[in-house]
């Protein structure tokens, strides 16, 4: 993406997170963002389909960022970043999809269609996966989101939860059983 130029600094995601809640620094914040603008982009693009929206994204997620970021406790920005960029661009979808659209027929192709279908499916699986996530057991649905959202791998979950190795693998692995049967019995009731 050439809209913004590329900044470095030898300080740690962390580190550039507690300078910014500090001080509330944009030139910090920027050098953080600018490590993972193309990651968002990538997310924004998949959603969103165009360039254009893609770039206009995120930059309102840079804008989202400035307040989120002093309001959260952030341990992976990384991986708390993707999921804000995810979520920004299916609510712009789900705002998108409430305001009623004209259509000329003869502009419309077969593969446009499918592929609107194609993300309203993925929206929906979405919405479900997290409902889901939401009424597994309290470990197992920590220990599924610190794995799976936060990238952590078993030992730093065993650490941070204080919670034994084993028990961690036993959680996530009946966290992603349940997981699945959750969004299969959603996807049955959906489709009755």
């Amino acid at each position: 993406m050439g809209f913004i130029k590329k900044i470095s600094t030898s300080y740690s995601d962390a580190e550039l997170v507690q300078q910014y809640k500090q001080r509330g620094d944009m030139s910090t914040l920027g050098d953080l963002y600018q490590r993972y603008m193309e990651l968002v982009y990538g997310v924004c693009l998949k959603y969103l389909k165009t360039p254009e929206d893609a770039q206009d994204a995120v930059i309102n997620i840079f804008e989202e960022l400035v307040n989120k970021l002093k309001k959260y406790d952030v341990d992976n920005f990384k991986g708390w970043l993707y999921q804000l960029a995810k979520n920004h661009c299916l609510m712009k979808l789900r705002s998108n999809k409430s305001k009623p659209v004209n259509v000329d027929v003869d502009v419309v192709h077969l593969g446009e269609i499918m592929h609107l279908d194609d993300v309203m499916d993925k929206e929906v699986n979405l919405t479900i996966m997290e409902n889901c996530i939401e009424h597994l057991p309290f470990e197992q649905k920590k220990v599924v989101q610190l794995f799976y959202l936060d990238e952590k791998c078993y030992k730093e979950i065993a650490d941070f939860t204080a919670t034994d190795i084993n028990k961690v693998r036993s959680f996530i692995q009946n966290g992603r059983r349940n997981l699945k049967i959750c969004m299969e019995k959603n996807a049955l009731q959906k489709a009755e």
